[in-house]
């Protein structure tokens, strides 16, 4: 478990004391225990407060809220506050500040507004956090640390430009080296000097000519910015080392190696905000993302709301029993805690309208806190049973976030070709055929599964291509698409043919790459039919051109000059197959393909549900818990067999049909 001085689901979330007079945080904490609370993270945006001027630290307010949450039984997720620094540092040290890519310094104010190679900003936030670790290295209340804050924007001012270029030095050591990896023979600009090398920003016209820089240089924003969460890391741990320390990421997005990331927190954490109509596949992906990020071990919610968000463009209430739902869909996916933000909401500047478990009104009596509480309770019931449970899946998707950036910068074939959009539809096959799935980088361990799916596998990094085949060699099943294995790290072009290292694996060779209008389509044929995927189905976006070297096609074609050429092909290798999926087929033919996938491998669902319920695995010393989560507002079933289970959140034996209600949850120990 995270820390075994709390041994069972952390409840809780951000609080801001220092927004409020003291005589509301006895109130606050009478309101936290009815609703179940049981951890409080703070203070993270209170540097100003810890620190009023570059010599003087004040802690007295923060030993105070932390002694009186000790006292009434609750823990804290102690936040190092260095997200937002103080006004006097940006005007003491305006080089703190940074630089956007269209070359303006930005002035102070808003959070996460320094320059990560800043030395000054590294040197007092570190210096920020070993005070911190000292004076409450012992204190009662300390659970875990929190780094900071949702990091992520880039800067491009000169500090940046002189580390860019040291981190350059360090990663091709000689000139003649970057100029080949970036082919800057392209229109002339080979370099002689590294002080020749300037950022890819906006002041450079068109700052997507060279693709290998401009991923370089978010490789190196990223390596920046975790080394500030390191220092602060490293001097926290210096003084706590038995204490896990995490920093919460921001969802699922590409302005960090998120997989580095995660390979430096003791726990991986995240915050969670969906509008409305977003499609439950795609969080349920998120959340198998941050799963995977260490390997499978489980991962913190840090941050989901209560309600409503304040700064999406429409900002809908959650309707009853949807945070609830929510909250479980987390568990299911492997999250040990259920976090909010913000757990009393605040009464000025942005944040004001975003949604609390205690709301403006100031007391418990309000739909939101009646649904926290319930939540608190049945979380406390439920206890250690869940902590540590595991996902033990037999598909894997692959998902690099270099291979997003590069796709996301390239030049060509279409402005719509979406790395993300495509790795959500594949996923989305798999949930909605009830199969659990783990996303993982490319360069994870593949021996544990059945399948793995690599859409737009467009990058190939080193090794990958080897490990890829020793997979299917040893009996694996391997799927990718149109756009793969055309580009090395440094999206230069795998010269010899498409798909590059893939193609001998594949069995093919792509002569062209069609790129369609919107309005236009096209059809995949089936000759004679695969399992489930039967007759024709539309295709649109990107077609590819390709030649069989092995591999057999399954589908054609309908139109066009190419019609009856190859559209999804199989290769026999060694004891394996893989599969080659040379359109963007309509969603239909994804699921009819993965279900066929799914059985010639057999793995199954756990058992059948209708439309709209999502059913998630975990398992744990032996015991296997099936979540049963309703996502219709209207009931829905789900259809046992022969199986009986425990319903932990009733008590209740099921078997057979069952019903569930709109937005229900159950979480089933099969017997």
């Amino acid at each position: 478990m995270i820390n075994s001085k709390l041994p069972s689901i952390w409840y809780g979330g951000d609080y801001n004391p220092d927004q409020w007079p003291e005589e509301i945080w006895h109130e606050d904490m009478r309101l936290f225990k009815e609703a179940g609370i049981n951890i409080v993270t703070l203070p993270v945006f209170s540097w100003a407060k810890l620190q009023p001027d570059e010599t003087t630290y004040s802690f007295e307010w923060l030993d105070k809220i932390l002694d009186l949450v000790a006292e009434n039984g609750i823990y804290a997720c102690l936040a190092t506050s260095t997200a937002a620094q103080p006004a006097w540092m940006s005007r003491q040290y305006p080089e703190v500040l940074p630089v956007d890519v269209d070359g303006r310094r930005r002035t102070h104010g808003s959070r996460v507004n320094f320059c990560p190679n800043s030395g000054v900003y590294r040197r007092f936030s570190v210096e920020l956090a070993r005070r911190m670790a000292l004076r409450y290295k012992e204190h009662p209340a300390l659970l875990i640390w929190h780094v900071a804050n949702e990091y992520g924007p880039h800067c491009y001012c000169e500090q940046c430009a002189a580390g860019f270029r040291e981190w350059l030095k360090e990663r091709y050591r000689t000139v003649e080296e970057l100029n080949k990896r970036w082919n800057m023979s392209f229109w002339g600009h080979t370099v002689y000097d590294w002080e020749e090398i300037v950022p890819p920003s906006n002041l450079n016209g068109d700052n997507r000519c060279f693709q290998g820089m401009m991923l370089d240089y978010k490789r190196f924003m990223s390596d920046s910015i975790l080394a500030c969460y390191q220092a602060e890391y490293d001097a926290i741990k210096a003084v706590t080392p038995d204490i896990p320390i995490t920093t919460n990421i921001w969802g699922l997005f590409n302005g960090l190696d998120l997989k580095k990331w995660g390979e430096r927190m003791d726990v991986v954490s995240w915050d969670s905000y969906p509008q409305m109509n977003e499609p439950m596949t795609n969080v349920a992906m998120r959340h198998d993302y941050m799963r995977g990020l260490k390997d499978g071990k489980p991962f913190m919610l840090m941050e989901q709301t209560p309600s409503q968000q304040n700064w999406q463009p429409y900002n809908s209430l959650k309707r009853p029993g949807v945070m609830r739902l929510w909250s479980y869909q987390a568990v299911a996916h492997g999250a040990d805690t259920v976090m909010f933000f913000q757990l009393r909401r605040s009464f000025g500047a942005c944040e004001k309208y975003h949604g609390a478990v205690i709301e403006h009104v100031g007391h418990g009596n309000t739909r939101v806190f009646r649904e926290c509480a319930q939540l608190g309770r049945e979380l406390e019931v439920l206890g250690d049973t869940l902590l540590d449970a595991v996902a033990e899946n037999h598909v894997a998707l692959l998902f690099d976030i270099d291979t997003w950036n590069a796709v996301e910068i390239t030049s060509g074939p279409s402005v719509d070709l979406d790395y993300l959009k495509q790795a959500q539809k594949y996923y989305k096959a798999f949930y909605d055929a009830h199969i659990g799935v783990d996303v993982i980088s490319p360069l994870s361990d593949f021996s544990k599964y059945k399948l793995v799916i690599a859409p737009v596998l467009y990058m190939m990094k080193p090794g990958v291509a080897e490990r890829l085949e020793a997979f299917v060699q040893n009996g694996g099943t391997f799927v990718t698409t149109f756009f793969s294995g055309i580009v090395d790290e440094n999206d230069r072009v795998k010269l010899g043919g498409y798909p590059g290292e893939l193609r001998k694996l594949l069995g093919i060779w792509v002569e062209e790459i069609d790129s369609l209008l919107p309005e236009m389509k096209n059809r995949v044929v089936l000759q004679g039919g695969f399992g489930q995927v039967q007759g024709e189905y539309e295709c649109g976006l990107l077609c590819d051109l390709l030649h069989l070297e092995g591999a057999q096609a399954l589908a054609v074609y309908g139109e066009d000059f190419y019609a009856g050429m190859p559209a999804l092909t199989v290769n026999e290798f060694g004891a394996g197959k893989a599969y080659y999926v040379a359109a963007d087929a309509e969603d239909r033919m994804i699921a009819d393909l993965c279900r066929t996938l799914c059985t010639q491998a057999g793995v199954t669902a756990p058992f059948g549900a209708d439309t709209g319920v999502e059913l998630v695995q975990r398992k744990k010393d032996g015991a296997v818990f099936t979540f049963v989560l309703n996502h219709n507002p209207a009931a829905a079933s789900i259809h046992l067999g022969g199986l009986a289970a425990e319903d932990l959140l009733t008590g209740s034996r099921v078997t057979g049909t069952v019903e569930v209600n709109g937005y229900g949850v159950m979480i089933l120990r099969l017997e």
